[in-house]
């Protein structure tokens, strides 16, 4: 049986894309979460968003954990950070990239 793709169409203007790109910049993911409910696009965009806002809390607190907490908070900023750049990046494209690991995440929320 073949795998199913996963298409999702923006509308294209730029109040869409505005949403979306509020998705992966921190504590902004709720604005697309409350206002854009109806649009997919933005939403997919969104749950990934507050999956890397959740993994940015979570790495906040290895700040208290001695020794290794420095080097558990500086890994996931990065990373935080990456897959953040990588989703701007897809907006600004008008694609949908499943970020890997975080959409596998996104999608059980």
């Amino acid at each position: 049986m073949p795998a199913r793709k996963m298409f999702l169409r923006s509308r294209g203007d730029m109040r869409t894309r505005l949403m979306a790109a509020l998705s992966y910049l921190s504590v902004l993911v709720f604005v697309p979460l409350v206002l854009n409910r109806d649009d997919e696009y933005v939403h997919f965009h969104a749950r990934q968003g507050l999956v890397l806002w959740m993994w940015g809390i979570l790495g906040l607190f290895g700040l208290h954990m001695p020794g290794v907490g420095k080097w558990m908070f500086s890994f996931s900023a990065l990373m935080v950070s990456v897959f953040s750049l990588m989703g701007l990046v897809s907006v600004a494209f008008n694609r949908v990239w499943k970020l890997p690991g975080v959409f596998w995440l996104a999608m059980r929320l």
